[in-house]
């Protein structure tokens, strides 16, 4: 047996915020998902403006991080992206269709080497995603320092 530790909303809130904060900076419109270990919403953020269709995209982008450990972009990176035509997981994507993102915009959580959640952005370009999902990931680290999980 092994310890798990799960995000809450309580840890999920300041990644929001900081998420919110990165995306007025930069004057981009976000959608902002937070999921737990397991890929299930925790908590979610459309900010004023932003995109309908970037609340169902956001949620995919935290599930897919969650459920595969990784960023999302790195599916398709090259060379050797899993997700690339002629690379192992080519296709993958339809076999979650609609929960499954295998582009910029996922990032997983961690704590002490374990995956315990995950944020989805979704709005911008590549780079905005990144950079609001960078701010995100430095809250949460923040969050933990300052409050410890018992």
């Amino acid at each position: 047996m092994h310890k798990i530790y799960r995000i809450t909303l309580d840890d999920a809130l300041p990644v929001l915020a900081a998420a919110r904060r990165k995306a007025e900076e930069i004057g981009v419109k976000q959608t902002i998902c937070v999921v737990d270990e397991s890929g299930q919403v925790i908590a979610l953020h459309r900010l004023p403006g932003a995109r309908l269709t970037g609340v169902d995209i956001s949620i995919a982008k935290a599930f897919t991080a969650a459920g595969h450990e990784r960023a999302t972009h790195l599916f398709n990176e090259p060379p050797n992206g899993p997700a690339l035509p002629g690379n192992e997981a080519f296709g993958i994507s339809h076999m979650l269709p609609g929960k499954f993102a295998i582009f910029v915009g996922g990032f997983p959580i961690e704590h002490d080497g374990q995956i315990v959640g995950a944020v989805g952005v979704s709005g911008g370009n590549g780079e905005q995603d990144k950079a609001v999902g960078a701010a995100a990931l430095a809250a949460f680290a923040e969050h933990v320092a300052a409050n410890p999980p018992a």
